[in-house]
């Protein structure tokens, strides 16, 4: 039982530690700044990348321990859903992805 104790104590501390590692890196400066990207990517690809921000957003509800992503504030995940919606109205596929989110 002390075993249990101990390790639960342990990965507690090592969780801590993690999400202030996370938080400090997240805190340099310059980490707010926008940053200009020009992606030449097939539709396809694009498709995809929606698909997997809305996944790791949605992994944030499941609360996974030692990820940046434990960290990140609701803001900052909106401003994700944009990126993505933005890449999906750039590429066409707005009324696809919508229609293919209907289906589930």
């Amino acid at each position: 039982m002390n075993k249990i104790c101990e390790m639960k104590k342990n990965n507690m501390q090592t969780t801590s530690t993690i999400a202030k590692v996370f938080d400090t890196v997240l805190s340099i400066p310059g980490m707010n700044d926008n940053v200009k990207i020009q992606l030449s990517i097939p539709r396809k690809n694009v498709l995809l990348l929606s698909k997997v921000i809305e996944r790791g957003i949605s992994f944030k509800d499941f609360n996974e321990e030692n990820s940046i992503i434990d960290i990140a504030s609701n803001e900052t995940f909106d401003e994700l859903r944009e990126v993505a919606n933005e890449l999906l109205t750039k590429a066409g596929l707005m009324e696809m992805n919508e229609k293919l989110n209907a289906l589930k």
